[in-house]
């Protein structure tokens, strides 16, 4: 590092200097022609753009976004937060919640992992109470720990195992978290399996924060579309926080087409097929003599242990076929997530497992 680089990185936090990026599907890279390493859906729909108002700045919280995602979700419009994706929202509620050096946040790896790089970024302490051998969250555990942290994030389905959250275990925290900490549930895959989304706990529990995206069943992740849904006075608290102006307006329009019903119908189509998909490729996997498991189907995406993972990552790179190694994580050795796309995608993916090395 040069002289001047240095002196440079020495002006930033210490939590910068010390902080490794998250790894994202795009930093990571790769070569290859068939991308199943960032759980996107295989297409996006077309949608129409009115550029008359671009010289305008646009609203805080289109209205026509809140009101029609509100109406999908079943929250009143006060309940919900418009951001840029779903990772904002996982930003904002760090940095309204916690004070920096002094709170701390409680994750269950493995999971997502910008719980954790917003945490860094903003001095925020982190608790890891990992999953159980069933791979649930520890709800013991965890309510142990509430008196230790502002905010408890949990993913369901989890990314990268697929697993949802129980939801006795996510009432009995919810109680005993009242008036201590938040309880975020990260819904960015609920689409796939909608019969499990917790959102019908948001009348009963204050502390419960909903965290919902664009960016998987309605092929919108280029758009950088989010929603937090949570009790009034949290998103009023969350207001305070935003930037003046969060959502383009380009933005705005697609997310309102996407959630119109001809835009929805769009939407569970796509989930309908991906679903197929999912469950054939599990099949089929759980066949292969170098498959040693396949996890929870519940997301756009499977994760599957194979016998030598690194290898199996090799020989799909080579084919030109780029999947997310999660070898380094707890617990998921030899582990690699493959994105549902398409069904000549899938069928490829099977072509090379079944070729002999």
């Amino acid at each position: 590092m040069s002289q001047s680089a240095l002196g440079l990185t020495q002006l930033a936090r210490r939590q910068v200097q010390a902080l490794t990026p998250y790894q994202s599907a795009r930093r990571i890279g790769g070569q290859g022609h068939i991308w199943l390493n960032a759980n996107e859906a295989a297409d996006s729909g077309e949608y129409a753009l009115d550029c008359s108002r671009l010289n305008r700045y646009p609203e805080c919280q289109p209205p026509q976004v809140v009101n029609a995602y509100a109406a999908y979700a079943g929250v009143a419009p006060e309940q919900l937060l418009v951001t840029r994706g779903g990772d904002e929202g996982i930003e904002l509620l760090i940095r309204t919640f916690c004070e920096p050096g002094q709170d701390s946040i409680l994750l269950c790896s493995p999971t997502y992992g910008m719980y954790a790089i917003s945490a860094q970024t903003n001095d925020v302490a982190i608790i890891d109470v990992p999953l159980s051998a069933e791979r649930q969250p520890d709800f013991d555990a965890i309510i142990a720990k509430l008196d230790q942290v502002k905010i408890v994030f949990l993913c369901s389905p989890n990314n990268p195992t697929g697993d949802l959250v129980d939801q006795a275990g996510l009432c009995r925290l919810l109680t005993a978290a009242k008036d201590r900490a938040l309880v975020v549930v990260d819904e960015a895959y609920i689409e796939f399996c909608p019969e499990f989304s917790q959102a019908s706990l948001l009348a009963d529990y204050p502390e419960l924060v909903i965290i919902r995206t664009l960016s998987k069943a309605f092929g919108l992740a280029g758009l950088r579309c989010g929603f937090t849904l949570a009790h009034p006075h949290v998103i009023e608290l969350l207001l305070k926080v935003i930037p003046p102006y969060p959502i383009p307006e380009p933005v705005a329009q697609i997310a309102a087409q996407a959630l119109t019903e001809s835009g929805l119908a769009t939407m569970r189509n796509r989930v309908a097929e991906v679903n197929s998909l999912k469950l054939e490729l599990a099949e089929q996997l759980s066949k292969h003599s170098d498959v040693k498991e396949v996890f929870a189907p519940n997301g756009n995406y499977l994760l599957v242990r194979f016998s030598n993972g690194a290898a199996l990552f090799s020989r799909m790179a080579k084919a030109g076929i780029i999947l997310r190694d999660f070898a380094s994580r707890p617990g998921l050795a030899d582990c690699i997530r493959i994105t549902i796309g398409t069904q000549t995608e899938m069928d490829a993916v099977l072509n090379v497992l079944q070729q002999e090395q």
